[in-house]
């Protein structure tokens, strides 16, 4: 049998060195820190505009919508539900509301700006790289013009 090879491994510290100098870790966490800061932006729209215009036709606040599955519920002081199955449609509401403000605004404030970008920048590079085949070609064909003159003046 032969032996085979191994690549030594990095040291724990080593590995993880790597993994912090790859430029993809800054971007994710530069990206968790503005997904954060945004988040507190959505709940204040969903906290000042969205409950408001849902408390003109009710409550207030989403989250104290709710049905009882099985009899009567019973809720003490704090709200927390003594007997029967509570179901609070009105707090997954909410979290709907705010993922699809939050994808909404995601995607026409980022992802949509983004798109157009590089898509006008694919079209210059193409445009660029379209005018350098041309000038190519030029030069090529001016090359064989001289050529074949200097062939036609020898001989």
């Amino acid at each position: 049998m032969s032996e085979q090879q191994q690549e030594p491994k990095p040291g724990l510290l080593g590995g993880f060195k790597e993994f912090l100098t790859r430029g993809n870790v800054v971007d994710l966490a530069v990206a968790v820190v503005i997904g954060a800061a945004f988040t507190g932006v959505v709940n204040s729209v969903v906290n000042g505009v969205i409950n408001p215009v849902v408390g003109a036709f009710g409550t207030k606040d989403l989250a104290s919508y709710k049905a009882c599955l099985k009899g009567p519920c019973g809720y003490d002081s704090a709200g927390h539900v003594t007997h029967g199955v509570a179901v609070l449609w009105g707090s997954v509401l909410g979290a709907v509301l705010n993922f699809l403000i939050t994808g909404a605004v995601v995607y026409f404030l980022m992802v949509v700006p983004m798109g157009r970008y590089l898509a006008r920048r694919a079209a210059r590079r193409a445009k660029q790289e379209e005018e350098h085949a041309e000038v190519e070609a030029t030069e090529v064909q001016l090359l064989r013009e001289i050529r074949d003159a200097l062939v036609a003046r020898s001989s």
